[in-house]
């Protein structure tokens, strides 16, 4: 059982295409609060996650850029984070990408390698014992 939930996780990781992965993201970026979004904009030093000018009750609406690494070097950098620079969802998606292949990988190596070790345990299962005495078999 373990082998087919883990096999069955693995390829659904290996399979994910761009539109899931972006629908994943911005669910993830839609449902999370301000504080985390800031802290991913830090982190990735990008700004909004596809457009960091939209309405303040737009519900995809990015915390302020100023606290950006890249934005705070000068004014000018400032106006081009706000206006079209890097967006969270391409530094996001290569990392969501690399995530998803490098977990279906390790999910497929370890699935195998279950497979293996059950067929080498029923082979030693079935071997007899040599030291075993042959008319006992039978009574």
């Amino acid at each position: 059982m373990l082998f087919v939930v883990q096999f069955s996780i693995a390829c659904a990781c290996l399979a994910f295409n761009e539109d899931q992965q972006h629908k994943l993201a911005y669910e993830g970026w839609h449902q999370a609060p301000m504080e985390l979004r800031n802290e991913t904009q830090i982190y990735f030093n990008c700004c909004g996650f596809q457009n960091a000018s939209l309405p303040d009750n737009d519900p995809m609406k990015a915390p302020s850029c100023s606290s950006v690494p890249f934005c705070q070097e000068s004014l000018d950098n400032m106006k081009l984070c706000e206006e079209s620079g890097d967006t969270c969802w391409m530094k996001l998606q290569n990392v969501i990408n690399n995530a998803l292949k490098i977990t279906g990988g390790v999910g497929l190596f370890f699935s195998f390698t279950e497979v293996i070790s059950i067929w080498i345990a029923y082979r030693f299962r079935q071997t007899k014992n040599p030291k075993l005495d042959p008319s006992l078999l039978f009574i």
